[in-house]
């Protein structure tokens, strides 16, 4: 389920924006006008979401673009078993088993509280807190 829908000229740095069906975090913009009867081109630099790979892109300035419905929850570590972790949702108290990032793997520990974020039904952990 999408947010809303935008404008190229209307992205700003840090707008999450779907490119190919997954979430990704705008980095670099720039827009720049063409001469008297072209259209405006964006320049940006995304970064996904899940993955932190980078995709650049060149569009008109009128093409539309799909904001997703980022929900950002707090859960409570119940177990680690390899690179999964097996959370507790601290609001509904739904059990969810997601995989721990290279980075993370030091940080997240047994009975601590992890935020995740649910981005077009793909939860990820993103951070300890």
């Amino acid at each position: 389920m999408v947010q809303k829908v935008i404008e190229a000229t209307e992205m700003r740095l840090g707008t999450y924006v779907l490119l190919d069906n997954v979430a990704h975090q705008v980095k670099k913009m720039d827009v720049s006008k063409t001469g008297k009867h072209g259209h405006a081109k964006v320049r940006f630099e995304a970064v996904s979401a899940m993955t932190g790979k980078k995709k650049v892109g060149v569009v008109p300035g009128h093409d539309k673009f799909e904001v997703p419905m980022i929900d950002k929850r707090q859960a409570q570590v119940l177990s680690i078993s390899g690179d999964i972790a097996s959370l507790m949702d601290n609001e509904n108290f739904e059990n969810i088993d997601l995989p721990i990032s290279e980075e993370m793997k030091n940080s997240v520990v047994e009975g601590g509280t992890v935020e995740y974020w649910d981005i077009e039904d793909e939860k990820i952990i993103k951070k300890v807190m």
